[in-house]
């Protein structure tokens, strides 16, 4: 079978179950065409209504560096009946550009941001209780393969082998994917505290109460995670990230967060100190939105791409911002910035101070 019939299947059987009568609403760009339609020929056979929203070149570019106070404020009455009613929302990236809106005034950023934040709390809301389901995944385009400093033909194998895709079977290996972290999150989900350790980073923080949840492939394409939200004024310690953390296309690399219960209190970066600074000005990005670790061995290298990157087994991440619903997290923000550190080479992590996991590896299972 062509590889991307089986990318598009796996995203309609698996990922987002697709039912007769669903309503699709699918979000790409025009660089994605192969596998749109392909994806879209599987969900009509499915039974599913479709509608798309497919960007062009340096739309999000020409937007905001033309559009008046009154354009950055709206919200797309389209987008936002989409998010309210839909049942399944597909997200496929295939950026043309992604330093498109480097350059942009990023006080306007933040008002688009700050206007569209109601949408992204109904998001949140709506696919943390299931009432939407929803996929992100990745269409290989030449941008990205620069980005992960591969040929546009290495980074289609990095992303087809990451979603298990060279498998006779791609669905059956992620169901053992699901099984095999389903025995991670009922041992976690018995635990109160955990702790994160490894060089310069020494951070616990309180999970009592809280739900793990198994990433198994279905909200994103690829997945790999376990993950959860801390008890919000539990969190102390301090954390080093050294894997680079992209926001608004701009990289941010070597960061070192000082918390104390639960604030973000100092923060420094090696690069893009000023990005880090506007983040941490923004309502409820001082707290801690997600905890997680990583699993999937299939990805072992970064990628400044946090669909892959934050998925690489042997790391942890910590997000700061928007909460998951879905595990319980009560943090609110316009903000959901994913940081991910190694931990490979001596990293350790304790449950009610039992070390559960050392140098990138479970040790319980």
């Amino acid at each position: 079978m062509d590889i991307l019939k089986k990318y598009a299947h796996l995203l309609i059987d698996y990922c987002l179950e697709i039912k007769k009568g669903d309503r699709l609403y699918i979000k790409t760009t025009t660089l994605a065409e192969p596998l749109l339609r392909e994806v879209y020929r599987e969900a009509i056979k499915a039974g599913a209504h479709v509608e798309t929203d497919i960007s062009f070149r340096e739309k999000g570019r020409i937007f905001l560096a033309e559009a008046g106070e009154d354009q950055l404020n709206d919200v797309s009455p389209f987008n936002k009946l989409a998010i309210e009613t839909f049942d399944a929302y597909l997200v496929i990236r295939a950026p043309y550009n992604l330093k498109e809106t480097k350059n942009v005034d990023r006080n306007k950023q933040k008002i688009v941001s700050l206007a569209n934040q109601g949408i992204s709390e109904t998001y949140f809301r709506r696919t943390g209780n299931k009432e939407m389901k929803r996929s992100l995944c990745q269409f290989p385009t030449l941008a990205s393969a620069q980005e992960a400093d591969m040929s546009l033909e290495e980074y289609q194998q990095f992303v087809f082998n990451a979603c298990h895709l060279y498998a006779d079977d791609p669905k059956a290996e992620w169901l053992k994917i699901r099984e095999s972290q389903q025995k991670i999150v009922d041992f976690l989900n018995t635990k109160d505290t955990i702790r994160y350790q490894c060089k310069e980073t020494d951070i616990e923080f309180s999970v009592k109460d809280r739900v793990w949840i198994n990433s198994d492939g279905q909200s994103n394409m690829p997945s790999g995670e376990v993950f959860t939200g801390p008890i919000e004024d539990s969190v102390n310690g301090t954390v080093h990230f050294n894997y680079p953390a992209i926001y608004m296309g701009s990289a941010v690399s070597d960061i070192t967060l000082e918390v104390e219960n639960g604030e973000v209190v100092k923060w420094k970066a090696g690069i893009g100190q000023d990005v880090l600074d506007k983040v941490m000005e923004m309502d409820g990005a001082r707290f801690f939105g997600e905890v997680a670790i990583g699993t999937n061995y299939n990805i072992q290298q970064a990628t400044k791409n946090i669909l892959f990157d934050e998925k690489i087994g042997g790391t942890i991440h910590m997000a700061v911002g928007q909460s998951y619903s879905q595990t319980g997290g009560k943090n609110k923000s316009a903000v959901h910035w994913d940081m991910i550190t190694d931990m490979k080479d001596g990293g350790k992590i304790y449950a009610d101070g039992q070390k559960i996991y050392e140098n990138g590896k479970f040790l319980i299972f």
